[in-house]
């Protein structure tokens, strides 16, 4: 079962953040259902029919007041049902996510490849909200921006509902100083360092990005720091990426549209299986370095850097220097 609708404002659930899960809910629209588990069976076809009636038989699925619902229960329209997530077989992520830094209004970590920010489709427990939550033993710890899950790197997280915002600000005016690592083909043709911008949008009904002609609404620089030929991979080019938007998939896809696609990317160039198990001998070679912003609390200068290395970048080159 998964969630539906966003939360209106001030919209309290009946049930708590149990083991760093939000509960999620479900709208009941007006209809001729006769009871609860006619609709639910019919809105979730997905979930098997005895699974619905042990979770309902269970008392896990409930309305607005925390009263659990049954299987025959009168249906009633126009309002929530609650309840938590579950999600069959999910996958363990065998990699650790230290904490870089935290205090009482931010808290930086070190997110592994593999792991997505927060709880959603197949990704559960297997998400680095949830790890914070469990780690820190607070609920109301919030992401304040996202990186894929194939991306490893600096992610920073809220501890206070009331100052998400503030923080938030920062990401949407571009304020943050951002900057990954990547390795892909050597691309001979280009000059380094170099500044590439297009406009990036989202076809409808379709989860990859494309390039389309316009305005502008995506740039990155792109610096290469080391070249390098690789048994296995031919000519590699370790490169420093410093996006000054933030468009969904912005560096891969320019990267595959520069003629070098980030290595092990399953997404770009298309046409591949990104939905295949997970090769965690293989991860993207995409990796956020450095986070940097003027705390909108303190006033004061904060970075956060990655202490993660790809896995294919050369020992003797170090990004670090080349972005601070």
């Amino acid at each position: 079962m998964n969630q539906v609708g966003s939360a209106k404002e001030g919209l309290k659930a009946p049930l708590a953040v149990k083991n760093g899960i939000t509960p999620s809910r479900v709208w009941l629209p007006k209809g001729n259902w006769a009871t609860m588990g006619a609709f639910l069976i019919e809105r979730f076809e997905h979930v098997a029919v005895a699974d619905l009636q042990l979770r309902l038989a269970r008392g896990d699925i409930v309305n607005g007041d925390g009263v659990a619902v049954a299987f025959d229960s009168p249906y009633q329209a126009d309002q929530w049902l609650w309840y938590y997530r579950h999600v069959e077989n999910e996958v363990p992520v065998p990699f650790e996510m230290p904490i870089l830094y935290a205090d009482d209004y931010l808290i930086a970590v070190d997110k592994p490849h593999f792991l997505a920010t927060t709880p959603g489709g197949r990704y559960l427990q297997q998400t680095a909200l949830t790890r914070v939550r469990r780690h820190f033993d607070d609920a109301e710890i919030t992401p304040l921006h996202r990186l894929d899950r194939e991306t490893a790197g600096v992610l920073l997280f809220c501890r206070q509902p009331a100052l998400r915002g503030a923080y938030q600000s920062l990401f949407q005016s571009q304020a943050v100083d951002k900057r990954y690592e990547a390795i892909a083909h050597t691309q001979p043709d280009l000059h380094f360092p170099l500044h590439y911008r297009s406009r990036i949008v989202a076809p409808k009904g379709q989860f990859l990005m494309l390039e389309q002609d316009g305005e502008p609404n995506s740039e990155t620089h792109i610096q290469a720091l080391k070249h390098w030929h690789d048994p296995v991979y031919g000519d590699l080019t370790h490169y420093a990426l410093a996006p000054t938007t933030g468009r969904k998939h912005q560096l891969r896809v320019h990267m595959h549209a520069l003629g070098m696609p980030i290595l092990h990317d399953s997404y770009y160039p298309a046409g591949q299986s990104p939905l295949a198990e997970d090769d965690f001998s293989q991860p993207l070679q995409l990796l956020a370095r450095f986070i940097g912003f003027t705390d909108p609390v303190t006033q004061q200068y904060r970075e956060f850097y990655s202490q993660q290395q790809l896995a294919l970048a050369p020992r003797d080159c170090s990004a670090q220097q080349n972005i601070t």
